[in-house]
């Protein structure tokens, strides 16, 4: 849903001069209207309280009658027909007949069209960019607004993801996360860019820093590689897949140093299935049903040699991508506030 005492804006795209801005007046009921005399491209305002289904078709909150009903095309080649036969129409309509609110924005919208010749590096300045810049600094000047794009590009998505680190260990050393490709491939499904790093005694600090202070995101299990989470940004995400036996220093060692540092912090703690011990053990056996009796005073070195040494986990694909979910809602914050602050 897009509020604004002011005007919502489905088409001011220029080529000329800046445009005008008539003044902000107390209206009865939400008003549609239409300029359609340029050349290059028509422009429609909607008055009042808006809202936006994620369809082609916009609602205003409030029931005129009779009833208006505009149609436009966002795009700046008005006159060239074949390019705008291929983008889509707009609907603005009064119709009382609309969709539930879920989402609040307190702003002016700004609705263009991402079709045309978008792809091409001259059309996307003088069809895209340019025309944005002259209506935003027209019409908006320090103000907040919502882009809303039609039809927009899967390459712009894609190329602009979240990154999560995924810290991995190979070989007979203990707490190895024996699906991390399963795992990588759950993450790019819900939109990460994944990066495996498996760091070694020859890794430069200097890499490894670069690596996670660029990232929005840090998933492994608990061990000290985990110790690379200083090297995160306030407001980035760590995920600790906490073995059995060692959820104790898991909070302790990584999981309040984290938060402290300003880092959302998240816990999976595995389950007696995930764990490679119940082959050896069984899931009746205390160090499966009771791994929290053994830390603390009760922790010895045969004990943590089988929790720390021959444990290894193999986690719940469907329950860990719950948290990749969360994890990325918080990275893509993250990310939004980057953007934000370059501009």
């Amino acid at each position: 849903m897009i509020t604004e005492g002011k005007h919502v804006d489905l088409n001011a795209l220029s080529r000329g001069d800046p445009l005008s801005v008539p003044p902000t007046q107390a209206l009865r009921a939400p008003q549609i209207t239409c300029d359609r005399v340029h050349y290059f491209y028509d422009i429609c305002k909607v008055n009042g309280p808006t809202l936006d289904p994620t369809t082609s078709t916009f609602y205003t909150m409030g029931t005129p009658d009779p009833p208006l009903v505009e149609k436009i095309q966002p795009y700046p080649r008005k006159w060239e027909s074949l390019v705008m036969s291929r983008i889509k129409e707009i609907t603005l309509t009064s119709s009382p007949q609309s969709p539930p609110c879920q989402v609040k924005h307190e702003a002016p919208a700004l609705v263009f069209s991402a079709g045309g010749y978008t792809g091409n590096f001259f059309h996307e300045f003088n069809d895209g960019f340019i025309p944005l810049y002259i209506t935003v600094n027209s019409m908006f000047e320090n103000q907040d607004l919502v882009l809303v794009i039609s039809k927009s590009r899967d390459w712009w998505i894609t190329k602009s993801r979240p990154r999560l680190v995924l810290v991995i260990r190979t070989g007979n050393v203990g707490r190895v996360l024996l699906n991390h490709k399963e795992v990588k491939q759950e993450a790019e499904k819900v939109g990460f860019e994944v990066v495996v790093f498996e760091p070694k005694p020859s890794t430069p600090l200097s890499v490894a820093y670069k690596l996670m202070n660029s990232s929005h995101a840090m998933v492994g299990v608990h061990g000290a590689a985990m110790t690379h989470t200083l090297f995160l940004r306030p407001g980035s995400v760590f995920v600790q897949v906490v073995p059995l036996g060692t959820q104790k220093a898991a909070a302790l060692c990584y999981g309040k140093p984290a938060k402290a540092i300003g880092v959302e912090y998240m816990e999976y703690r595995i389950d007696a299935e995930e764990s490679s011990l119940i082959n050896k053990y069984g899931k009746e056996d205390k160090m499966i049903k009771e791994p929290m009796g053994f830390e603390g005073n009760n922790w010895s070195y045969d004990i943590m040699k089988i929790y720390l040494k021959e444990q290894n986990v193999r986690v719940d694909l469907e329950r860990f991508r719950g948290y990749l979910k969360e994890a990325y809602e918080k990275g893509i914050k993250l990310l939004d506030r980057e953007w934000y602050n370059a501009i």
